[in-house]
């Protein structure tokens, strides 16, 4: 976490710069660019503020990253025999306890993180309450106006600005000021609504005007960049600043919309309302007609010298706002990653994201390194079981990688089918398919089955069907000799129907796995290295919670539907019909076949372990099916009675079907 906060110091630091900028500039720009333009350049310092977005080379990704430690280099005369070190280890630079760092030591540095956070998340929540304690202060005292020809009014500003969202009219004698709240139901609320027929016009207009630019929006989202970069002065100055351009920005575009004679009007209803106020001040949160006296004089002046833009400031003001991007850009921010060196600094940047659990900055310090340094680390990865470090190793390489032919044979000769599928992923579809022929060639049925997936190929599907049918029949050989039996989808110990059967390879993984919570014995099967059955016991209540988990509830699988009505079945057990139109339905998809007196439920690619729980009710199939645990493969295939439409829940949610007939 204090990773994150780095980040956004950088930005903060990154922003900072932004705002000295235009606080140098403003002297210079106040009466040369339009107000509309001092108040929207805003954004960008904003952006910079809150969006940790950088070019990989910029002033603060310089700055934040950590130090390349240099190696530390020894006199001839003291210089020691180090021990051999095997190719694929990993070596890293020793730590310079010495070497300088921004982070402050000990405890204090452990929760920096949490210090900022607490602080900006109690400031967001007292202007939140801050501001709904007076949006209810303010809604109390109101009274709505009930005056036809002031409704009208503000009916027909509404549609003369193009506001086309209901706004209420209430009066408030309290209110300091006519001011716009609400974001859900939006209110101009008024001290005085008898004003003088002009004087109500110009403070509609002005309050609409706040509504049609969103300033409600604009400033909640000032308050939230305040209350982030709390530890800032600058990004206080600068949520000054903004509230002050949002009124002169507001009173420009007003002005545009009148006569000349009408803006000193204008400028005179400034003047009335201030002194007409009451004692409620604004909040943060709100929009008000005025906010100070200072305001009030710079905004009367503007309204004086007030002209139109021409189009030469209009390039201007384009042209100083892409500087200020680009100057954003090259500001930068630490994006967490520092960029390294691949032959010294390197590995160790590296190891240490790998050591913090950062994946992202991982990523970026493994694309610098050289070719042996990356293999070290997909080592390192691989022999930790580290798969999202492996993954990512495996992201940052070209496709043209001899990296990927080389791991891919590495988890293939280990059996480690999802570290082996990564690289394949990654491959051309031609790879897969000499993959997957020498999968089915070399009968590895998860390899097989999951290339049929990636390969996409009907042939490599037909010969992965013929291994799975080949191994069905060598397991329930096997079972035979235990006492272990098979009838449709149920598995039968001694004569009793299973309530769990489990079948672990030496690894841990599962051979075989099915339950049915009607059944009164639980079995797991466990296995030696070679793949022979070790033993055949009972597995205990912990066992199947560790299992399960909470997925696995009796009560849940009341099934009236008599076992034989619907069943699993493998592909070998279907028809003719039914087997070629399996052939054309796509990978990860839902189907209903229609052949014969039966209906077939199929989804190819579904890799978990589940259960089902089939109802008829008023003549129609639901079936609700429930996943337990994740598997390297599989498939989901029930058959039913035909005559009855069907709906298929998977964990609770409805899933779409096509039907082939």
């Amino acid at each position: 976490m204090n990773g994150i906060f780095r980040v956004f110091v950088s930005l903060s630091a990154s922003g900072s710069l932004l705002i000295l900028f235009l606080l140098l500039a403003g002297p210079l720009l106040k009466n040369r660019l339009s107000r509309r333009w001092q108040y929207y350049i805003w954004l960008i310092v904003i952006a910079r503020l809150l969006l940790p977005l950088s070019p990989e080379v910029s002033l603060m990704g310089a700055v934040f990253r950590e130090p390349v430690r240099a190696a530390v280099s020894v006199p001839a005369a003291d210089a020691v025999a180090l021990p051999a070190v095997p190719a694929g280890d990993v070596v890293l630079p020793p730590e310079d306890e010495s070497a300088p760092s921004w982070e402050i030591g000990g405890a204090l540095r452990q929760n920096l993180w949490a210090i900022w956070l607490g602080a900006a998340a109690l400031l967001l929540l007292r202007k939140i309450t801050v501001y709904q304690s007076f949006g209810r202060y303010i809604r109390a005292g109101c009274t709505e106006v009930s005056d036809v020809a002031r409704l009208d009014c503000l009916g027909e500003l509404c549609g003369e600005m193009g506001v086309h969202r209901p706004i209420e009219l209430y009066e408030n004698r309290l209110a300091s000021s006519p001011m716009l709240l609400g974001f859900f139901r939006p209110c101009i609320v008024l001290p005085d609504a008898g004003l003088p027929d002009d004087d109500f016009r110009y403070t509609l207009r002005h309050e609409l005007t706040h509504y049609r630019r969103r300033d409600l929006l604009y400033k909640w989202l000032v308050q939230a960049t305040v209350c982030l970069h709390w530890f800032n002065p600058l990004v206080w100055w600068m949520g000054r600043e903004i509230s002050r351009a949002c009124e002169l920005a507001c009173d420009e575009a007003v002005l545009r919309s009148l006569e000349p004679q009408q803006r000193r009007a204008y400028g005179d209803m400034l003047l009335r309302a201030t002194a007409a106020g009451g004692g409620y001040g604004d909040s943060a949160g709100s929009v008000t007609l005025h906010e100070s006296g200072e305001l009030l004089k710079e905004r009367l002046r503007a309204i004086m010298n007030f002209k139109k833009n021409s189009r030469i400031v209009t390039a201007v003001s384009f042209l100083l706002a892409a500087v200020l991007l680009l100057g954003g850009a090259a500001a930068g921010a630490y994006t967490g990653a520092a960029v390294p060196n691949a032959g010294k600094g390197g590995p160790s940047a590296a190891y240490r994201r790998y050591q913090e659990g950062d994946v992202a900055g991982f990523s970026a310090a493994y694309v610098m390194l050289d070719e042996a340094a990356q293999r070290k680390y997909l080592n390192l990865c691989y022999e930790d079981g580290s798969i999202a470090y492996y993954g990512a190793c495996m992201n940052c390489l070209p496709q043209d990688s001899p990296l990927f032919a080389e791991f891919a044979e590495k988890a293939y000769a280990d059996e480690k089918i999802a570290f082996f599928s990564i690289p394949i992923n990654r491959m051309s579809q031609s790879d897969r398919e000499a993959w997957a022929d020498r999968a089915v060639e070399d009968k590895r049925l998860a390899f097989s089955a999951m290339l049929a997936n990636a390969a996409g190929t009907e042939r490599v599907q037909q010969e992965t069907d013929k291994l799975t049918a080949e191994r069905e029949k060598q397991l329930l050989e096997e079972y035979k000799a235990y006492g272990i039996t098979k009838s449709g989808w149920n598995y039968y110990y001694q004569g009793k129907l299973t309530r769990v059967f489990a079948d672990f390879q030496a690894n841990e993984s599962f051979v075989t796995l099915n339950t049915n919570p009607k059944g009164t014995v639980s079995v797991k099967v466990t296995r030696n290295a070679d793949g022979s059955i070790k033993t055949v016991g009972y597995l205990t209540e912990s066992e199947i919670d560790e299992m399960f988990g909470d997925d696995f509830e009796e009560d849940e699988w009341d099934d009236p539907v008599d076992e034989d009505t619907i069943v699993n079945i493998s592909r070998e057990d279907l028809p003719e019909a039914a087997r070629k139109a399996m052939q054309n339905c796509a990978v990860r998809k839902w189907y209903l076949i229609h052949a014969g007196e039966r209906q077939y439920i199929y989804y190819n690619g579904f890799a978990w372990s589940f259960g089902y729980e089939p109802e008829l009710s008023d003549g129609k199939w639901t079936v609700d099916i429930v996943r337990f645990r994740k598997k390297d493969s599989g498939y989901v295939l029930l058959s039913l009675p035909e005559g009855a439409p069907v709906s298929i829940t998977c964990d609770g949610e409805a899933v779409a079907l096509t039907e082939i007939k």
